[in-house]
Parts: structure tokens; sequence; C-alpha cells
């Protein structure tokens, strides 16, 4: 035993040595070479372990040609190689996203949830939907012209005065509309299914005491594959028709949930991808992504989670509560909700949270109503030094939590810097709304069942610094917390860019072209 773990540290110095060794070989070399024009460039390649190598190299730590540490070193490096082959040709899915982008984003006018485009129907029809990992059920206004219906609007206003035109999803207006089986959901009101022909009608309930309601269509999703190819994928979707709308969505609701007629649930049963999807928060309160197939990255933190019965909700559990100086064993559960704007907590924990944070501020609190969240902890200035608060997920991992102040303006005109948390009550779930998922990517890893998390600028080239405050006391809209976009976004502007030449065809480049290229080439040749 001991002999192995000697061998593993000398082999492995080796492999590192002659790797350096000969990239700096190669590079001095090729510094003497010229690719211009019809001119060649061209190295040898020797085995690692050849006597050419162990000239340079010297044979320090290297197996003997013909032992049993030889054939085993060379075992090694099959097993390597093969495993690489195995998953470059393992056809795994590309993830996949919306057909108008992977672009998300969120405003003061859009009751500070994160929407997306989504592209429906044939024609394809785009619309501008809210996205919600609370519920389960996908819906776009439907036939409002037909019925007397809350929320089928035409068109919205972003905060900065822009216009956005919407549109009414018809099944009689797209070709690739069906009507939905009786039997396709529990949803489905039985006692108005009497026929195979019966419309499934049904009633989607939401906390707070809203609803939607309606009947449920299939339809075609049009999405593309989220890497430089963009191909696309037409997803046959179940979703509501909706005729009686939640009335804070502009157009539509996307449910992320556990629900079978969720999004990633049909993707995944599809065979379109594997069942798994992330969102990214961008740290200008403005801006995401979301990606569907995307199970995470092998850096990230993650815990596991899971799912209430009847409900679609992420479930997370809490084992303890740093705030600055201050820390807590508290043991609680919470649901992780892209839908719901600010982060809700009972007691416990929202007394030491609170009470904690304001003990280390040396200003007094006032407080903000903020249409139904009262926040309880709002300051005058900015410049104060806020402790940083700190949740300890099951499993261990550390999500800190990087932006929890929220920049506020009051009737007066003053602005105020709350503490991004309300007041639950006893019967109330802990929410970890999405101001506490900002500036990171969270992965919903549903084959797995855990959450994942990294910090993450979402691909944004975009200041990090907060945002300041809106002035919205003179606008008949609620006010949110945040500024309006840096620039407005609109259906086509995609994530990917058309991909340019790494380099140009400028003879002074050739060379250093030529020589980046064989050091690639030469890296897959030594490993």
């Amino acid at each position: 035993m001991s002999w192995g773990l000697s061998y593993a540290s000398s082999y492995n110095s080796f492999t590192f040595a002659s790797c350096t060794l000969l990239v700096i070989l190669l590079l001095l070399g090729s510094s003497s070479q010229s690719c211009n024009g019809l001119g060649t460039f061209g190295f040898d390649i020797h085995h690692r372990f050849s006597d050419t190598v162990k000239a340079i190299l010297g044979a320090d730590g290297l197996p003997e040609k013909g032992s049993v540490e030889y054939y085993a070193a060379m075992a090694r490096r099959d097993r390597i190689i093969q495993g690489r082959h195995l998953a470059a040709s393992n056809n795994q899915q590309s993830p996949l996203t919306f057909a108008n982008g992977n672009n998300t984003l969120t405003d003061p006018s859009l009751s500070f949830l994160y929407y997306a485009y989504v592209s429906v129907g044939t024609p394809s029809l785009s619309f501008l939907v809210a996205l919600d990992t609370g519920s389960g059920l996908f819906w776009l206004p439907c036939d409002c012209q037909k019925n007397i219906a809350v929320g089928c609007n035409t068109y919205t206003y972003l905060s900065s005065g822009e216009e956005i035109n919407l549109n009414i999803y018809s099944p009689s207006a797209s070709s690739t509309s069906e009507k939905a089986p009786c039997n396709i959901s529990t949803l489905c009101d039985q006692n108005q299914c009497l026929s195979a022909s019966s419309d499934c009608a049904y009633t989607y309930d939401y906390g707070g005491g809203s609803s939607n309601s309606g009947i449920l269509v299939e339809d075609v999703l049009h999405l593309i594959t989220d890497d430089n190819q963009l191909k696309a994928v037409e997803a046959q979707i179940t979703f509501g028709c909706a005729q009686n709308l939640v009335e804070d969505m502009v157009n539509g609701l996307l449910g992320l949930g556990f629900d079978d007629l969720s999004v990633p649930s049909i993707i995944a049963r599809k065979g379109l991808g594997s069942n798994s999807f992330s969102m990214c928060f961008g740290p200008d309160h403005e801006h995401g992504r979301i990606t569907f197939g995307d199970g995470g990255s092998l850096d990230q933190k993650e815990t596991p989670f899971t799912i209430m019965q009847s409900l679609p909700y992420y479930m997370i559990g809490l084992t303890q509560i740093t705030v600055g100086s201050s820390s807590s064993k508290l043991e609680l559960s919470a649901i992780f909700d892209s839908g719901t704007s600010l982060t809700i907590l009972s007691d416990p924990a929202y007394t030491f949270i609170t009470e904690s944070f304001a003990s280390q501020v040396q200003e007094r609190p006032s407080s903000y109503q903020l249409g139904s969240f009262n926040l309880g902890y709002c300051y005058d200035s900015s410049n104060l030094n806020f402790p940083k608060i700190n949740l300890t997920l099951k499993g261990g991992g550390e999500y800190f939590v990087i932006d929890p102040i929220l920049p506020m303006v009051t009737n007066q005109g003053g602005y105020l810097y709350c503490l991004g948390i309300s007041k639950g009550g006893d019967s109330d779930y802990n929410i970890i709304g999405q101001n506490f998922m900002t500036s990171y990517r969270i992965v919903f890893n549903r084959e797995k069942m855990v959450i994942g998390w990294k910090a993450s600028d979402c691909g944004y080239s975009l200041s990090q610094s907060p945002p300041a405050p809106v002035d919205n006391s003179n606008s008949p809209r609620q006010s949110f917390p945040f500024s309006p976009p840096l620039a407005v976004w609109s259906p086509g502007n995609n994530y990917h860019t058309p991909i340019t030449p790494l380099f140009n065809q400028s003879p002074e480049l050739k060379s250093f072209t030529c020589a980046l290229m064989m050091l690639i080439i030469s890296f897959f040749v030594i490993v």
C-alpha cells in the first residue's frame, strides 16, 4: 500500500514536470519558425517514457520499461484517453433555452419578477412570461377578446417609459394547437369531462389567494440549443389557455416547479434534455439567464432539496444563520422561489437576523411598506457598515447573501436602504426570494435532487455596484426597489453572438497562430 502511494506521487510529479518542459520547448521552437505562405511547421512526437524523452528529462521517477509500474502507468493513461473518447461520443444533449435567447429581465414595472420571451405556436408568437420556480403550470392569456378577463393587456410599459407590445394566444390561430385530453392531468375538472372531446377545464391556485383558470391545450414551444450552434428544437407542451388571469402577471407565467406539466418536466420526459435547469440572477438586478438541461458545474456548492407532497416547491434545509459577528444554529426549512420578490422568514429566524443586523448598524432603523411587504429595518445612508449574512445549508454549504440591501425611495423623495426580509406568519413557509439569489447561478438539478449555487455575473459586462434608487413617487404603479434597465431588452436580443475568428490573416500573427495550434495539439498528445 505504501508503495502505491509513493509511486503515484513520483509519477504525478514527473507528469507535471514533463508537460511543463515540453510546452516550454515547443514555445521556444515555435518562435524561430515561420508559417507564412506555404511554409511548414513541424515537430517530432515522442512517447513520454521513450528513450528520447528520458534523455532530455532524466529517468528519475520514471517506471522502468517492461516493469509492473510501467504497464500500470500505461493502463492508467489508456483509461484516461478511453474516458475522454467515451465522453466525446456519449451524444450528450446540448442544453436548451428559449428561441428568443436565454436572456431574462426584471423591472420595477414587472412586479420585480424575472421575465423571459417565449415563442409558442405556428406561426410563432412571442410572450413575455414571468419565471416562477414556486409553481408548476405554464399559462398564457388566451382569447381575451372573447372573454371578460383580468390582465389581458396588449401592451405594457417598462419603468424607463419604453412601451412593449404583448400578444394574446388563440388556439384557432395556431396550426399546431390541439385540445388537451381530459385525462392528461389531475388539474382537469372531471365534472366537466363528459366525453373524450370535452375541454380540460382547470383552476390553478397560488399562494396569497390568487388563482388562474381556463382550459389546457397543447402546442409547440420553440427552443434552441444553448450553444454556438443554436439548433432549433420544438417541444410539444401542455399549458393553460388562461381566461381568468393573475393580475400581476403581464403576459403569462411559466411554472418551473416539479409538476408533471412544468416545462422542465416535459423537456426531460420527452428526452430533449436532462431533468435540470439553471437560472442566473445578475448583479445589476435587471438581467439574468435561463437554461434547461443544465446540471451545473463541478465547483458549485450543493444542498439536497425535498418535494412536498402535492406541492411543486423546492424545499431546502438550513442548519445555521450568521449575521456579522452573531451566529445561531437554527434548524429550519425554506423554499427557493424565484416567483417571490423578497425573502420571507418566520420566527425565530426573522427575529434573530433582524435584531442581530440592527445591533451591528450604528443607526436607528425605520420601516417601509412595500405593497404587502413590511420592511422593518431601513436606514437613511448606504455608507453604513452593514453586517454580512451567511446561511449554512444542509450538507455544510455556505450560502453568502451577496446583496441583502434594497434601495428605496420614500413618498417624501428621500432614500432608504432596507434589509430585504419581510416577516411571515407562524403558518407561512420560509421563502428564499429572488433578492437573495442576486449574483448567483442557481441550478435546480431534479435528477440529483439538489440545488446548486455559484457566484456569477451571468455573462453581462455591467457594473456590480448597488443600483441607485428609483423615484416612482409620481407614478400610479407600485414602487419597487431597483433601477430601470440600462438598455431595453426585447425579443431577438439573443445571448449568443456570431463567432469571430480568433486570429486575423496578418503575416505578423501567422507564426503565433501556428505556434498556439501546435501547443494545443501537443497538450492532448502528451497527456
